[in-house]
């Protein structure tokens, strides 16, 4: 298996449909491990048993078999619901004691990453006015941690926009080292999926009920932001019988993350038709796609230095 210029991993969100029906959480770490990748993503009240206070028995062997599988905890998905309180909103201070919770959760358990899902007051994803408060009263516990927090940049939401230019703008204020960006590939689509199937009662339509008036983001667009970014959610699809990706333009994103020299992960994350057994094959498919993409650029490397 060649070596890859960044790290390759996979988030546990992709076995949405099988934890609890095929698999357990601890089958898909198993899972994860058996299709070659290193990095391990999980969602904080999702996957943890007992969530936020899983048994000492729990995180034993939580890290055990990791070191046993050779995973490398990666990021760790966590939520400031600012619409937890009936007829109020939640406060900066409440926003940032969930955020320092979770924090300390995920130093125990040996991430370097934690997204802070909040709340949002637009359609294109505006993020609640306590979040730069939450943020920043956290930023010397996730130094202490050695975490870096990284709101995640994810469709509708456009790299060209006031949400990016909000979250740059606290980074340079505050002086960044513990804030970054995690970017969705999702942005990027060329063609919307349309989702079949889902066996949880809430899910609401099947994905096609977006705006019109979102554009398409163009892979340009990330060589601007990659200096900020910090991580990314590989998010797919579907990638079909002859490893090709109708929706996810691979090659132009690897071509940026290589290029700028990142050396960190990519976490795949599938979204694709919502059914049991999907996900595990689509994982291998999406890795082994990707794999070939960073080959064919490393052996085209030494001819272009040469001039050939």
């Amino acid at each position: 298996m060649s070596a890859l210029p960044f790290g390759l991993g996979v988030s546990l969100y992709s076995y949405t449909e099988d934890i609890g029906v095929t698999m357990t959480v601890e089958d898909c770490i198993e899972d994860v491990a058996d299709l070659g990748a290193t990095g391990l993503e999980i969602l904080g009240e999702g996957h943890i048993a007992d969530y936020p206070n899983p048994s000492t028995a729990w995180i034993d062997a939580w890290l055990a078999r990791n070191e046993r599988l050779g995973l490398t905890p990666t990021l760790y998905g966590s939520w400031i619901d600012t619409r937890r309180f009936p007829g109020r909103s939640m406060t900066a201070a409440e926003g940032a004691a969930q955020l320092a919770l979770d924090l300390r959760l995920a130093g125990r358990l040996g991430f370097s990453f934690v997204r802070p899902k909040i709340g949002v007051i637009s359609g294109d994803l505006r993020v609640d006015p306590i979040w730069q408060e939450a943020v920043e009263r956290n930023l010397e516990l996730a130094e202490e941690l050695g975490i870096v927090i990284c709101p995640e940049i994810h469709w509708p939401t456009v790299i060209k926009s006031p949400v990016v230019e909000e979250y740059l703008e606290f980074k340079e204020r505050t002086g960044g080292s513990q804030f970054g960006l995690l970017i969705d590939t999702g942005v990027f689509d060329v063609q919307r999926y349309r989702r079949r199937g889902g066996s949880a009662a809430f899910r609401m339509g099947d994905g096609g009920a977006m705006p019109p008036d979102v554009p398409f983001v163009p892979v340009s667009d990330l060589a601007d932001v990659m200096e900020h970014t910090v991580y990314f959610q590989a998010k797919f699809y579907e990638v079909d019988d002859d490893l090709v990706d109708h929706y996810i333009p691979w090659r132009e994103i690897i071509d940026v993350v290589v290029a700028s020299g990142y050396t960190g992960w990519l976490s795949s994350e599938y979204e694709g038709h919502h059914e049991p057994y999907r996900a595990a094959d689509q994982l291998r498919r999406q890795h082994a796609l990707i794999r070939s993409i960073a080959a064919e650029r490393a052996a085209a490397a030494p001819a272009l230095a040469d001039g050939n």
